[in-house]
């Protein structure tokens, strides 16, 4: 949080937590036990904890990398994240993991004619944004999008801030997403970029050490997923009374 003087700095979560800086206020709520219920809770809920005129949202995969790097003009849009390359057609902005809404965005995402609503970023910047824009609300363009988040587009370097594991060890360097990666409860986070960042991971002294424990550690979660599906196995004639 340095640099950076923030109206309010509120933590969502339902589980016991101390945070380091005195500034930040925790929040309980419901455990989101899936990410459509986490699209529920920023699409419906969240907008009663914003007292401010804008809301910057940051999962656990993203944050702010250089205060400096913050524009006004950020402010002239109700909405603004990481741009989607896979889109051509002028909807690609864009990532809701660390993006700036409105209030006022924020309410109208609530309205019953708010279609579609997981997920939320997709709801927003593709599935609405044209019933959005005939409310009035202004996305902003690519080129800024990308000099106020990087994702799969954009470059950490030059941005504002950022989102995606993937890009984690860039952005914070080995040592700390090492430090990261070891608390996380919940690996699949990392299973679809799990290649990219073992080449990431591969250097330094400590880099075989780590690759092995990454390998293990997605194995384990192979054999835990196929153990699932075999739990799950569907019902035969005989099973039905």
């Amino acid at each position: 949080m340095d640099g950076i003087a923030f109206a309010a700095c509120k933590l969502f979560t339902h589980a016991r937590v101390r945070p380091r800086h005195p500034a930040i206020q925790v929040v309980p709520i419901a455990p989101l036990g899936s990410s459509a219920a986490y699209s529920d809770f920023v699409l419906t809920q969240m907008v009663d904890h914003v007292d401010t005129p804008y809301c910057l949202v940051a999962q656990w995969d993203g944050h702010v990398l250089d205060p400096a790097l913050w524009r006004a003009d950020f402010l002239d849009y109700d909405y603004i994240g990481a741009r989607w390359p896979q889109f051509a057609d002028g909807h690609d902005v864009g990532n809701g993991g660390f993006s700036l809404r409105s209030r006022r965005l924020m309410e109208a995402c609530r309205s019953p004619a708010f279609r579609g609503r997981h997920i939320e970023d997709i709801a927003i910047g593709r599935t609405n944004r044209l019933w959005l824009e005939e409310r009035g609300m202004r996305f902003a363009p690519g080129e800024l999008a990308d000099l106020f988040s990087a994702e799969r587009a954009g470059d950490p370097a030059r941005s504002f801030g950022f989102h995606g594991v993937f890009n984690m060890p860039r952005a914070i360097g080995a040592e700390a997403f090492w430090q990261v990666y070891r608390q996380l409860d919940d690996l699949a986070t990392v299973r679809h970029d799990f290649w990219g960042l073992v080449r990431q991971m591969s250097g330094g002294p400590d880099g075989l050490p780590r690759i092995a424990r990454m390998s293990v550690d997605r194995v384990k979660q192979s054999l835990q997923g196929n153990r699932a599906r075999k739990d799950i196995r569907p019902a035969h004639s005989d099973d039905l009374q």
